[in-house]
């Protein structure tokens, strides 16, 4: 990779490729500190970089962070005197940029006009050129920030297509990482589910990331596999202090709030990088119902602000992202183990995370309770990550309907996708209790895709092997990947507009099955168990092709008994070309 790194002053340096969408990474020698400083460097100094587009004179401020010696993720270092703010520019051309390095007490989440100087880089000023980005294919970068754009479906800024998501919503311990720095693989807290990822040391490639002579190889491996198999998600929570695996935090310890892990928080962003070099959606999962009160009793106050300003500095930058809110959210444990977050809580941490995150990421959150409350125009939640209980997935296309009328009636689209389908015990099982996983896909890859959600997720029951806190190999659900990316393949693939579509089952005769639908102009109907059905082409009449799709082998387009039809009304779509009683896909559009 070609690194522009070039000196601008004694005390600063700018480094990464300056092309749009890229990382940029501005680094600034600032006041030697430590993680454990007296003064504490987090919490207590605050940098800020405003950066103003010549052109347009659009402008981003963007939150910067305490990095040690800048290269702790190699050093393991705690101390030092560099700073840093990372920036994805959106825009070819000069940006200028202003510093602004101001110091006090709990000055870090301070808005006041009062707080001092900080002197070293506060004031400093410069600017760039940033050239148009380089890289094709699943690379983010060629694509652009994906936004949430007021639609059903997020869109990339770049090239203007929306994105459809398939991939792993388990283990939700992801970053419980054995090669990562931190105090968390000793500490008494749920040690042995500290991850090895040892089965996909293989997937790692020659020239692949690593740090400290090698290490990282495993998880890279696991996320290189995903993106192997088509998918282009994964889910991680980034604190389960108190939570039910205990080993994932920032911090420097587990009774600690207000420091971060510098080392272990760059070898976090080393894989995120990677990942987003090969097209994957990086979902934040930030609390969990069993620590939602844990920084501020269920407050936005000095923790929970610091908290996600440091995330947002951090990792704000890249383009696919969302900020998950919670997990499980609300008062429905007996007892629960922090304070709840009820409402009115939620609304204000979403105000607050939208407010300092400059590039507006897509923010939702789970339902332990339901969504009603944090829909409508005034929201800044954008959409709701689902999760359902039944083992069958039954339940899936109904939920996702019911989402999108609701936010719909409140005066709010959202876009919405089902990152938990199935139930907490089994939901998708591993491949060899069941290879052909026909209830998943059926029920919750189709259901929810058919009823206008963006993406699906999928979470591993812990009744079973390789569950949601166990699994260090995503092969257990190798056969379903496939499916997925069958999935994703059709829409993908055929260019299906449904941006332009709406659910309305009511024009298939058979019960049960889904019709995604562009009345007059494109129809997708899902089949369950395959058969002859009649589709309602009401008052628009037209000539319409009429063309197959196996959703569980994939392939092209194939045609049926009937391959075109003419008319208007009930029509039949006649019959699949074999496996006459299994899923089908057929696609109707007119010509």
């Amino acid at each position: 990779m070609l690194l522009l790194v070039f000196q601008t002053t004694k005390a600063q340096t700018i480094k990464g490729e300056l092309k749009k969408w890229h990382k940029i990474t501005l680094e600034f020698e600032g006041p030697e500190t430590s993680e454990n400083a007296e003064d504490n460097p987090f919490l207590n100094y605050k940098l800020d970089v405003t950066f103003t587009h010549k052109n347009s004179g659009k402008n981003y401020t963007i939150p910067g962070y305490f990095a040690a010696d800048g290269n702790a993720a190699n050093t393991s270092a705690t101390k030092g005197n560099v700073w840093r703010v990372h920036f994805a520019a959106d825009a070819v051309g000069e940006w200028h940029y202003k510093v602004r390095f101001v110091k006090d007490k709990w000055a870090a989440v301070r808005v006041s006009n009062k707080l001092k100087s900080a002197g070293f880089m506060d004031n400093k000023e410069g600017s760039f050129v940033v050239e148009n980005t380089d890289k094709t294919g699943r690379d983010m970068r060629a694509k652009g920030r994906l936004q949430y754009v007021g639609e059903r479906y997020l869109k990339f800024a770049e090239t203007g297509e929306y994105f459809l998501k398939c991939g792993a919503d388990a283990p939700e311990n992801f970053l419980a990482y054995e090669e990562f720095d931190g105090t968390f693989h000793n500490d008494g807290f749920k040690d042995d589910l500290v991850k090895s990822w040892e089965a996909h040391e293989k997937d790692w490639k020659q020239g692949n990331p690593t740090w400290q002579n090698g290490k990282g190889k495993d998880i890279i491996g696991a996320v290189n596999y995903l993106a192997s198999k088509g998918m282009n998600v994964f889910s991680f929570i980034t604190m389960n202090i108190e939570g039910d695996d205990k080993n994932v935090f920032p911090y420097t310890d587990y009774n600690t709030k207000d420091r971060f892990d510098v080392s272990k928080l760059d070898q976090w962003e080393i894989i995120f990088e990677h990942a987003g070099a090969l097209g994957m959606f990086l979902h934040f999962k930030t609390l969990e119902a069993e620590n939602q009160g844990l920084l501020d009793n269920g407050g936005v106050g000095l923790y929970t602000k610091l908290y996600y300003r440091e995330l947002i500095a951090r990792f704000g930058h890249h383009l696919a992202l969302n900020w998950n809110l919670c997990e499980e959210t609300g008062d429905w444990q007996n007892p629960p183990r922090t304070f709840p977050v009820d409402v009115q809580g939620r609304l204000t941490l979403a105000n607050y995370v939208s407010e300092i995150d400059p590039y507006k990421h897509h923010i939702v959150i789970h339902n332990g309770n339901w969504f009603t409350g944090v829909y409508g125009k005034n929201s800044k939640f954008t959409g709701a990550s689902l999760q359902t209980n039944k083992a069958d997935f039954s339940n899936v296309h109904n939920s996702v309907l019911r989402i999108l009328k609701e936010a719909e009636a409140e005066g709010k689209t959202w876009a919405v996708a089902c990152d938990e389908p199935g139930d907490a015990q089994h939901s998708l099982l591993p491949d060899d209790e069941d290879p052909e996983h026909n209830d998943a896909r059926k029920n919750g890859l189709w259901g929810a895709m058919m009823a206008g959600a963006w993406g699906t997720e999928w979470y591993f029951g812990y009744k079973h092997a390789h569950s949601d806190l166990t699994c260090e190999d995503y092969r257990s659900r190798d056969l379903f990947w496939d499916q997925g990316k069958i999935c994703l393949d059709f829409f993908n693939d055929n260019k299906i507009p449904v941006a332009k579509m709406l659910s309305n089952d009511t024009l298939i005769s058979t019960k049960g099955d889904y019709v995604l639908a562009n009345e007059g102009e494109t129809y997708v109907v899902f089949l369950k168990n395959g058969g002859e059905a009649m589709l309602d082409f009401k008052d628009n009449p037209g000539t319409y092709s009429v063309l197959w799709y196996n959703p569980r082998t994939g392939g092209k387009l194939q045609k049926g008994s009937v391959k075109t039809i003419k008319n208007s009304g009930k029509q039949s779509l006649g019959l699949p070309p074999k496996d006459k009683t299994k899923d089908w896909v057929v696609y109707i559009q007119k010509k």
